[in-house]
């Protein structure tokens, strides 16, 4: 049981307060998010966390002691976002329709949690040091189970043949980009995926690029 957890079991569960604590406790996440996705750990304070937030230092820290508990929650919701629409891939799913529905989802995941994205990546980039043990233990067995549909979808000649490790390192570079990217995409494009238009041009061509590597082929 995390903190958040352990301080939320103390107060009745349909309470108001209850509710309250946990929407404080969202905004300071969100707020010290804005400042982790750009500067990292120890490029952020908690007083420019409680300040944006607008809340005391001394709440804050009430309810996440320290900057590294900070973080780690914020790491803990972004990865919430992140597997969400993985969990989606099922063996009993129709293939093809499943994945264009996941590439969809990750790019309304690039346009709506962009800050998200680009924390992952900053992590990523510096080694993994807080999700490092995330990535090699229940991560790597959700990605290992997520191969095997993959895989089962192969054997029922539902999609091409495919290895499905570099398949999900596909997705994700590509839909990601536009998030962790978006400030070359928009200087270059002059769009991002707040435009609708745009948005969905992104999702028809990743699907149909995508798509045409995946479709079956006559034996």
């Amino acid at each position: 049981m995390n903190d958040d957890q352990t301080r939320l079991k103390a107060v009745p569960a349909n309470s108001k307060r209850r509710g309250a604590i946990e929407q404080r406790r969202a905004g300071m996440r969100q707020a010290a998010l804005h400042f982790f996705s750009r500067f990292g750990l120890h490029g952020t304070s908690l007083d420019q966390v409680a300040e944006r937030a607008g809340v005391s230092k001394t709440n804050l820290i009430y309810h996440y002691p320290t900057k590294e508990a900070l973080y780690t929650a914020v790491l803990g919701d972004m990865l919430d976002l992140w597997i969400a629409p993985f969990q989606a891939l099922q063996s009993d799913a129709d293939a093809l329709p499943a994945i264009r529905h996941y590439i969809r989802l990750k790019l309304e995941l690039s346009r709506d949690h962009a800050e998200a994205s680009r924390l992952y990546c900053l992590e990523m980039v510096q080694g993994a040091p807080h999700l490092g043990g995330i990535l090699k233990g229940s991560l790597r067995a959700l990605v290992d189970d997520k191969a095997k549909v993959i895989e089962q979808w192969v054997e029922r000649g539902d999609i091409a043949p495919t290895d499905a490790w570099h398949l999900f390192y596909l997705l994700w570079a590509t839909t990601q980009h536009y998030a962790d990217f978006t400030v070359q995409i928009e200087a270059i494009s002059g769009n991002t995926l707040e435009d609708p238009v745009f948005l969905e041009a992104a999702v028809s061509h990743l699907q149909t690029l995508i798509m045409n590597g995946l479709m079956p082929r006559p034996s």
